[in-house]
């Protein structure tokens, strides 16, 4: 049997690569080639441009209730692709099936939600500074989109890049993952189906080789007006840096380092479920999962043990269908070699292993939990990406917060507390852009208002900070979101009054 191929789509239809040139699509579990795509050349990203601009003249003129009907539709397409959607995502990511059928579910209501948005796309009325004048904002759309995904969700952040800017009148150049192109191509067939009209959605594949070079020509091209990635803190300031060039600007969701603040009137055994279930879900692979537990003295015994128990039963390797405590492999071996070694060596700074062994079979990394993983430890301060947690122990309010934010990083966090009044006021505290309360890190709405606060300076902890990290203070979560606001621009028509006023310098006209 024939190996699936994934072509490119380019102005209404699917195209192999104009130079002919493919790549191979593996399995980062089994290592087999599971298909191949095409490698957009650099005669493709301009064409894929020029269809974009030309799209964007009509599409943005679109009326609403077309734009909204056709995501609609393109939900209900969706739903009815669930078997393809998962054994793609399976094939390429080597997720398990638990985790490919929620990032499919989720995708559904995502896109109708997406849809109910057109209600926010308007402007706004009041009396100019001129007497009698009027003045009118309206919310209009950008220009050409260019997104970059990645491949950890694969239908819901393809979807995201896309669907949000399409809503709001703009085009869309979606960059797929190297690693899942055959998955985040059925998101575009979906809107193909669903009616898009042509250019208005276009979607390219690359190598791993040629991606950087397809990227910066594609931020290059004047039709770009901005750009959207999804990815590491670490390739994110690339993307932001090649944008700079040109002022244009970005949405970058960048990574994580979710804390779980407990307190001793948690619920504990409820918390212990939540922070193992977004530690270890896609093998901590999501930029939501938490990674920094940080428990009240009086229960911390008790959690600890709760986690140890659960993280012990939860086993990686090759996932089983319909065996929930199975975890697949991680993406490259490289991120399980970093991962390993980030433990070893805050192991070496005085940390210890509870759960776990330090030790990896090609991608498949077993579960961690470590404690007395303090700021300073580069543990504590990069993103692990993998199944690994860290725990700290604090006496007062005070030091929670000063815990939980003492990091680059600031998309998500979790607090935990029967105390209604009490976790408001830490919320209030907490510097992240999405804080649960008695529920999980990896909880999001659908309102896309979900992203990274900029720059974050963080002093070093005192008395904690063992040694230096060769990583300054930064925004690592990035800056922007996928709201309305962020893929529209305000406009203002003033109406002047009838009657001419008096120009400087000329006057007006006499009567």
């Amino acid at each position: 049997m024939a190996l699936p191929f994934t072509p490119l789509y380019i102005d209404g239809k699917w195209r192999p690569s104009s130079s002919g040139v493919t790549f191979a699509v593996c399995n980062p579990g089994s290592g087999k080639v599971v298909g191949t795509a095409a490698s957009a050349s650099a005669e493709d990203c301009v064409a894929a441009c020029t269809a974009s601009a030309q799209a964007f003249k009509t599409w943005e003129h679109t009326p609403l209730s077309v734009r909204r009907d056709v995501v609609l539709k393109a939900a209900d397409i969706l739903a009815g692709k669930k078997d393809k959607i998962i054994a793609a995502t399976i094939e390429e990511t080597a997720s398990t099936e638990e985790w490919a059928w929620t990032n499919f579910a989720f995708a559904i209501n995502q896109l109708r939600s997406i849809a109910a948005t057109t209600v926010l796309l308007k402007g706004e009325t009041g009396q100019s500074i001129i007497p009698g004048g009027q003045v009118f904002v309206q919310r209009r759309a950008i220009g050409v989109i260019f997104g970059i995904v990645p491949w950890n969700a694969p239908v819901t952040l393809a979807i995201r890049a896309a669907a949000i800017p399409i809503i709001c009148g703009n085009t869309v150049i979606l960059r797929t993952s190297e690693i899942c192109p055959r998955t985040q191509a059925i998101v575009v067939e979906i809107f193909e189906e669903a009616g898009l009209p042509a250019g208005v959605l276009s979607c390219i594949s690359t190598s791993k080789e040629d991606a950087p070079a397809r990227t910066a020509e594609i931020i290059a091209n004047p039709v770009i007006r901005k750009i959207n990635f999804t990815g590491s803190d670490i390739v994110g300031a690339i993307i932001a840096k090649e944008a700079a060039k040109y002022l244009k600007p970005c949405v970058l969701e960048l990574g994580g380092k979710a804390p779980a603040v407990v307190l001793n009137d948690a619920d504990i055994p409820r918390a212990a479920r939540a922070i193992a279930s977004s530690a270890l879900l896609n093998s901590g692979q999501v930029c939501m999962s938490t990674e920094r537990v940080i428990v009240q003295k009086g229960v911390s015994d008790q959690l600890l043990k709760d986690l140890g128990q659960l993280f012990r039963h939860v086993e990686a390797g090759e996932p089983k269908s319909g065996v929930s405590s199975r975890i697949g492999a991680m993406f490259t071996k490289g991120s399980v070699e970093n991962a390993i070694n980030m433990i070893k060596d805050a192991v070496d700074h005085g940390a210890e292993v509870l759960v776990g062994n330090m030790e990896s079979q090609g991608t498949v990394m077993q579960p961690h939990l470590l404690w007395k993983v303090k700021p300073g430890m580069r543990l504590w301060e990069r993103e692990s990406f993998a199944p690994v947690v860290v725990v700290n122990v604090f006496d007062t309010i005070e030091e929670a917060v000063e815990l939980a934010n003492n990091t680059n990083y600031s998309l998500a966090a979790s607090v935990w507390t029967r105390d209604v009044y009490k976790a408001f006021d830490i919320t209030s505290k907490i510097r992240a852009c999405m804080t649960n309360i008695n529920g999980p890190t990896m909880h999001v709405e659908s309102s896309g208002n979900v992203g990274g606060l900029g720059y974050v300076h963080t002093a070093p902890h005192k008395d904690l900070c063992l040694y230096s990290v060769l990583v300054p203070p930064s925004g690592a979560t990035g800056y922007g979101t996928f709201a309305i606001d962020d893929w529209t621009q305000p406009r203002t028509v003033i109406l002047h009054p009838e009657q001419e006023p008096t120009y400087p310098l000329v006057g007006r006209t006499r009567d």
